[in-house]
């Protein structure tokens, strides 16, 4: 049963190395992140299993030990998904899990082994729901962090430029993730999502499916778009 949950954002600039002068202005949401990940803490969870999206190259699972870099973003850095186990010597963390990996690695996390799972974004409402529900009945006691950006058309000089819909689209789930609101974080458009590049779309919908009957609370962190991008952090238990 899922018995909590953090969701962070995955943006490489979360590292300060990579953020370099840049780094102050995401100081707020590394702070919440920490409050977050210290719910999952507080938890003592069984299992922690980590989701984030992730290209056709870095879908799937990856085992607990699996290496992540940020060299792809000018950072000389390796960083590693929990303990080193030896066994996942081959595999390569997605850019979002290497960031939940910089995160563990940063609060020192050591309450529970950890897993790994890359999420494609044409991935379906139906699909993800049903995956986040084989992950809640992995153990008695399972706990997400679930990594995502909302959308990226906040602002003139954002990624995808502006978008009017981008502002009520970042509102809505916000206030669902900080409501812990199931239904309407199943309910999200997958298409509108795409077109906004909100890349947490899946993974909050895999998150959807672990919570149901879960009964969890949920806070609301932080959210902002430094970047003209949705960062949104929440915790739930």
């Amino acid at each position: 049963m899922l018995v909590a949950a953090a969701v962070c954002p995955c943006p490489p600039l979360l590292v300060p190395e990579v953020a370099a002068g840049a780094a102050p202005e995401l100081d707020a949401a590394r702070a919440a992140c920490t409050d977050a990940l210290g719910v999952l803490a507080a938890a003592r969870p069984d299992v922690l299993v980590v989701v984030g999206p992730a290209e056709e190259s870095g879908r799937g699972t990856h085992a607990e030990g699996t290496r992540g870099s940020f060299k792809g973003f000018g950072l000389d850095v390796d960083v590693r998904l929990g303990r080193d186990t030896g066994d996942a010597a081959e595999d390569t963390l997605p850019p979002s899990l290497s960031v939940a990996a910089w995160l563990l690695a940063r609060t020192a996390w050591s309450y529970a082994p950890v897993e790994g799972l890359g999420v494609g974004e044409p991935l379906a409402a139906e699909r993800c729901m049903e995956v986040g529900r084989d992950i809640a009945v992995r153990a008695e006691r399972v706990a997400l962090l679930v990594m995502g950006d909302a959308s990226g058309c906040r602002t003139l000089k954002a990624p995808g430029y502006l978008d009017e819909r981008a502002a009520p689209f970042d509102a809505e789930v916000a206030r669902a993730l900080g409501a812990a609101d199931v239904a309407a974080l199943e309910a999200l458009d997958a298409e509108l999502a795409y077109e906004l590049k909100a890349s947490g779309r899946a993974p909050w919908q895999v998150l959807a499916g672990a919570a149901e009957g879960a009964g969890l609370g949920g806070q609301l962190l932080y959210e902002d778009a430094p970047y003209g991008v949705g960062y949104v952090v929440a915790a739930w238990s």
